[in-house]
């Protein structure tokens, strides 16, 4: 059975994050992926640990970038910069996170490559775009900072980033979605084009019905722990052992859960009958729900209500989501061949051309450049 992108080369000269992580998934489609490292230090999250895996690897570089070979190059060295337009010539999608016009200063831009590789699609993920911003270091934490989702995480006082670097896997993903709708475009018309995506301008895309709340009314959002700014009850509730999540999205559960934790009134209560009623009226509402969820423990809780139709769930960590997946029959995890860990699997799942786990992450230097067509 073959991969979606079976017969796709990609060479990948990004690096960290958000561009291995699509290049991963393209991997995982089917495409052949070069990875272009530097000689001796290879991708930088090849030394960012621990933890380690047991055979000394940096688990964080395992995360994004199996299915790939790895390629030691020196792009400062004209003979270099050779090997890669070598290697773009038999190419098809082109990936790269660096700053802005780095990639045309070592003679590897798209205007360079597209003179190698007339259809190629050339796909670049900066942190702030090309134009003022393009000085700026694109790290994370600093998108999430400058870009408002700190504003709006956390509690009073205490702007908090997410505990994943939630904005480069974000930009991984539009990037994905960005090469493969030009893909579709080659395949209708033999063009290739540019895809240009930011981390910036993922995370304020991303910020959904928060931007659009400012946009369209003008609402600054600020921070309000674990509750919903236009939904409740939607956040978390401390019980008889530890907290649990409560997401009573309409009129319909609010009654299945006021009738499950044993306070039916509130339902026909006028304070709550509607969800902006509930809303306007939040902190009456869970002062009344508060000591009705601390008579039980969380697992108690989280059977009556999903029971009852009510969407609800403990507040597990990592160890326990990864049971809790097992518990549902979903099959979170893959041992890949070559890596001594299992790594999480790839989420989409297609009926005719499943993903495939052809190889772990790639020591550093594993291939040699291929000779140019």
């Amino acid at each position: 059975m073959t991969g979606a992108l079976d017969g796709i080369v990609v060479v990948d000269f990004s690096r960290v994050l958000a561009g291995p992580y699509a290049t991963m998934m393209l991997g995982d489609f089917g495409a052949e992926v070069v990875k272009v490292e530097r000689p001796g230090a290879g991708d930088d999250t090849r030394q960012w640990g621990p933890p380690y895996d047991s055979s000394g690897v940096a688990t964080y570089f395992n995360a994004v970038n199996r299915n790939k070979r790895s390629v030691a190059i020196d792009l400062s060295d004209p003979a270099g910069q050779q090997t890669a337009r070598d290697l773009v010539a038999g190419a098809d999608i082109v990936v790269e996170n660096f700053r802005p016009g780095t990639m045309e200063r070592l003679g590897l831009g798209y205007e360079d490559l597209r003179r190698v590789r007339p259809d190629v699609i050339y796909c670049a993920i900066t942190g702030f775009g090309h134009g003022g911003g393009a000085a700026l270091p694109g790290y994370d934490l600093l998108v999430q900072a400058v870009g408002g989702l700190m504003s709006v995480t956390g509690t009073e006082g205490q702007p908090t980033k997410a505990g994943v670097a939630l904005v480069d896997v974000l930009a991984g993903l539009h990037a994905l979605s960005g090469i493969l709708a030009a893909l579709a475009h080659r395949d209708r018309t033999g063009e290739g084009q540019r895809v240009d995506t930011d981390l910036f301008s993922v995370l304020l895309s991303s910020m959904v019905n928060q931007a659009s709340g400012f946009l369209g009314a003008g609402v600054v959002p600020a921070m309000m722990g674990n509750r919903h700014p236009s939904i409740a009850p939607y956040q978390t509730f401390d019980t008889a052992d530890r907290p649990i999540a409560v997401a009573v999205g309409n009129d319909r559960q609010f009654t299945a859960f006021s009738a499950a934790i044993e306070l039916p009134e509130l339902a026909r209560d006028p304070r709550f009958a509607t969800n902006p009623l509930r809303v306007a009226n939040r902190d009456a509402l869970c002062a009344l729900l508060e000591p009705a969820l601390k008579r039980h423990g969380a697992e108690h809780w989280y059977t009556t209500l999903t029971s009852a139709g009510v969407p609800a769930g403990p507040i597990n960590d990592l160890s326990e989501a990864f049971a809790f997946a097992e518990r549902l029959g979903i099959a979170a995890t893959v041992q890949v061949p070559g890596s001594p860990a299992p790594q999480v699997a790839n989420p989409v799942t297609l009926s005719a051309t499943p993903v495939t786990y052809r190889c772990g992450p790639p020591v550093l230097g594993d291939s040699v450049a291929v000779e140019k067509p």
